[in-house]
């Protein structure tokens, strides 16, 4: 009786070039394997198998699994993509043959073999049928930072790895958000991860390194690289030592001061007139931020807010971008607050418009401490989502309208259905912010019984999700027919009075007049 014994399949990573900095096992692993197999680029030899050849059996089997494509134009009719699954599926189909037989295959793997690696591909086809295994290997960022023999990260530095092949402003835009970068994927992308980096205020202190561990090893400062000469096997260290440092906030210069002021006394701005903006981004689309807004984030240091407004800021060299969580609001006023009084400009950004259920009535309430006396602060108004949703709809708060969030974080909900029934009495249309969240399911459908004690069924009701953006939707129903389970949290919802009317076309409108 003869027994079906597979091959095991075994992900073998050799480092960044330097065949001395593969690990033991891997090694071993390769001097015992019956089957060594190796990706090589278009019309070049295979790099892995370079870094490795010492250690490959003279009786082993080699596969040679040469690329179709890299980065260049295919005839195929997939494209790149399709000509990729193609190469990769062609490749499982020869190695499967051996395992098959009973033959053990080891599948070199420059670097890592998890970390951007071709590899991966492979593994993910065959864990599911055969016996597999990986032997992590020195990722080249790592042969990187010790070639320039800078510290990556200190301490509680957050370490970013980035494709080159990002668009620009996000590449920036996450630049200027970590403490250390590693940036991959370079060659043709370095022109613009060269520009992203300087948007972000990170080009001084950034490395170029190329063919790391390797005998043509070279680094130098990014600034200085030829666009025209840099390689695949290249990346960007970006050292977190070369983060700018935090503007100094209130707290640290009253801990700098021989005697602290108390919290009645106001700080002297000794370091130009600081000053808080808060403004509002619009609902989502550029085209909705204003002019007067967008040269306002222009000119200013900082940004604060929750991480989705301040991600929506274009990053620019000198701009220093401040994150947070979406229920801190006040004290996310009072860093602003403090940044302005260390002399600097500072934006609060909120979505739509900053003084409807946005930063500008958290900011003032921050700034209603004495310490803060001496900051100017000034709000830029913005597309409400309100208006957003309006305008698509057609023309549904043209007459008298009432504005209410339904969140009870602040505010009990008591008071809530209080005011729906004096709206409903007073037959205003009725625009509803933050209908619901993960956490407040109920709320919408408790809202739209409460309107219903005195609100006719066939009223008209407008839900607008997203709008602006990309999955934009627009449903007009009635109070009667509103399913509660359809609201979430993108949603903004506009209840009609009794003289809103639809037309022929789906638009909906609120005469001026009252008869």
């Amino acid at each position: 009786m003869t027994t079906d014994v597979r091959g095991r399949f075994t992900v073998v990573g050799i480092g960044p070039g330097d065949p001395e900095l593969i690990t033991l096992k891997a090694a071993r692993l390769i001097g015992a394997a019956p089957v060594v197999a190796y990706h090589a680029g278009v019309r070049k030899q295979s790099h892995a198998r370079r870094i490795a050849s010492s250690l490959i059996p003279a009786g082993a089997i080699e596969e040679e699994l040469r690329y179709p494509v890299t980065t260049g134009t295919t005839s195929h009719p997939g494209g790149y993509v399709g000509a990729m699954a193609e190469f990769y599926e062609s490749c499982a189909v020869r190695l499967s043959a051996h395992l098959d037989a009973g033959r053990d295959v080891v599948l070199l793997a420059e670097g890592d073999p998890l970390f951007y690696g071709s590899s991966m591909y492979l593994h993910d086809r065959f864990k599911e049928i055969y016996e597999t295994s990986v032997v992590p290997g020195v990722p080249a960022f790592a042969a990187a930072t010790a070639a320039v023999s800078t510290p990556l990260v200190r301490q509680t530095d957050v370490l970013t790895v980035l494709p080159g092949t990002l668009p620009e402003p996000e590449l920036a835009r996450r630049l200027a958000d970590t403490e250390a970068a590693i940036i991959m994927k370079l060659g043709r992308t370095f022109p613009a991860v060269r520009s992203a980096l300087e948007a972000a205020g990170r080009l001084e202190g950034a490395w170029y390194v190329e063919r790391a561990s390797q005998p043509e090893e070279r680094w130098l400062p990014v600034a200085d690289v030829d666009p025209s000469s840099v390689p695949y096997f290249s990346l960007i260290v970006v050292p977190g030592d070369s983060a700018p440092a935090p503007a100094s906030p209130a707290a640290r210069l009253r801990q700098e001061s021989s005697e602290e002021p108390s919290v009645t006394e106001p700080v002297e701005v000794t370091s130009g007139g600081g000053e808080v903006l808060v403004v509002g981004l619009g609902p989502g689309p550029d085209g909705w931020l204003t002019p007067e807004v967008s040269a306002a984030l222009d000119e200013v240091g900082h940004v604060v807010g929750y991480a989705p407004y301040v991600n929506r800021v274009p990053q620019r060299a000198g701009l220093q971008r401040h994150a947070s969580g979406n229920t801190v609001e006040v004290d996310r006023a009072r860093h602003a607050l403090d940044l302005a009084l260390a002399g600097e400009r500072v934006a609060v950004v909120s979505g739509g418009d900053a003084g409807v259920f946005g930063m500008a009535s958290a900011v003032f309430e921050a700034a209603s401490d004495p310490a803060y006396a001496g900051v100017r602060v000034r709000v830029l108004p913005g597309v409400s989502a309100v208006q957003a949703v309006a305008a698509r709809a057609g023309a549904p708060v043209g007459a008298d309208f009432a504005v209410m969030s339904l969140s009870d974080r602040l505010k009990p909900w008591s008071v809530i259905e209080d005011r729906l029934r004096a709206v409903a009495a007073a037959d205003l249309v009725l625009a509803i912010y933050n209908p619901a969240s993960r956490s407040r399911t109920e709320q919408i459908g408790l809202a739209r019984d409460v309107l219903l004690e005195q609100r006719k069924p066939d009223t008209v009701v407008i839900v607008g999700r997203d709008v602006g953006r990309a999955e934009e939707s627009l449903t007009v129903t009635t109070l009667g027919e509103l399913d509660p389970d359809s609201i979430d949290m993108k949603c903004l919802v506009i209840v009609g009075a009794s003289s809103t009317r639809v037309t022929p076309a789906g638009q909906v409108w609120t005469p001026r007049f009252v008869r």
